[in-house]
């Protein structure tokens, strides 16, 4: 259905009768949910069955960047189809290897090992695997109001009380409190003072809870869907060298502020500060990133325990037909 086809309300009702019939929906009260039926899409646009048209201000689920049914997009995938749609992650692939030179074109700093997955919780697991087997420890520490992800690690990762229904207490989680100005837990009346209190908040747990039993600290560079909380000047620095002085992994989760939604490529950029991985996912192929000095590097002895059959197809990491070359940005 086009947006100039003609309403079909009946076939939208069985379109709506065989979601209820069958599908489960995520972050729902399955008998409390009316799911409109989409027709179709085009652009930052969609429509439903009864020819009612929609923009939509969500992009999706936050990853359609550049609009639902980019010609180039669907030209690119059509012919990367019939060429090679998928194959095993342990051959080399060309537009898996060029998608990765691309990426490492443009993430900050040293960050040049990539790391394909189906999805940004998946992305976060496995940085968490990494920083687990290559420190020996197994705490992992992250923010209240903060969301990583739905898969296991992930969801206990999350601060937001869509954790609570899935916390096992057990997942080798702490929770911290990062800045927030604007409702400070710390009682602070500048960005300064939040900043400063914040970081020493920060170690004082550390401390607590031992540093040499930590692995990770998992920050949102630029917490997502618990708010659009810019960190105050400093803080992301701090953290850096709080985990550079304790030997713990610095991992920036950039699902959601990643990838050209904050002006640069990554939101790092604006705070100066190269994480141990970073993840990222919505609006390109899910990954996670590493430099060839980091945890777990490519090179080493030990076997890497993550892993995922489908990650990255030849399909997912095309690239669109005759694009203009993209450039750093500045």
């Amino acid at each position: 259905m086009t947006p100039h086809a003609e309403p079909d309300p009946q076939a939208g009702a069985a379109v709506k009768a065989a979601d209820r019939a069958h599908v489960f929906h995520s972050w729902s009260a399955q008998g409390l949910i009316d799911p409109l039926a989409v027709a179709g899409a085009e652009g930052s646009y969609f429509w439903d069955y009864e020819g009612n048209r929609y923009l939509d201000f969500t992009s999706g689920l936050v990853y359609t960047n550049i609009g639902y049914q980019h010609p180039r997009v669907v030209e690119a995938v059509q012919e990367q189809a019939g060429r090679l749609a998928t194959f095993a992650p342990a051959f080399a692939i060309d537009v898996r290897s060029e998608a990765a030179r691309l990426i490492a074109e443009r993430t900050p700093g040293d960050l040049d090992k990539i790391f394909f997955t189906n999805g940004g919780a998946e992305a976060v697991e496995n940085a968490v695997r990494m920083a687990r087997l290559h420190t020996g420890r197994a705490k992992v520490l992250s923010a209240y109001r903060s969301y990583h992800g739905a898969t296991s690690t992930a969801i206990n990762l999350t601060g937001d009380p869509r954790r609570w229904a899935s916390d096992t207490a057990s997942a080798g989680v702490v929770h911290f409190w990062a800045p927030f100005p604007y409702r400070s837990p710390f009682y602070s009346s500048t960005e300064a003072e939040e900043c400063a209190r914040a970081l020493q908040h920060l170690e004082d747990t550390i401390a607590f809870e031992g540093p040499g039993t930590v692995a990770a600290i998992v920050l949102e560079t630029i917490p997502g869907t618990a708010g659009i909380m810019t960190p105050p000047p400093g803080y992301l620095t701090g953290v850096r060298e709080i985990c550079d002085r304790y030997g713990i992994v610095f991992v920036l989760d950039e699902v959601m502020a990643g990838f050209g939604r904050t002006g640069r490529w990554f939101a790092a950029e604006h705070y100066d500060v190269v994480p141990d991985l970073l993840t990222f996912a919505k609006g390109s192929t899910p990954v996670m990133c590493r430099s060839a000095a980091s945890p777990s590097p490519p090179r080493s002895r030990r076997p890497s325990t993550s892993a995922r059959t489908p990650a990255a197809s030849p399909t997912q990491a095309t690239r669109s037909p005759a694009r203009p070359p993209l450039r750093r940005s500045g």
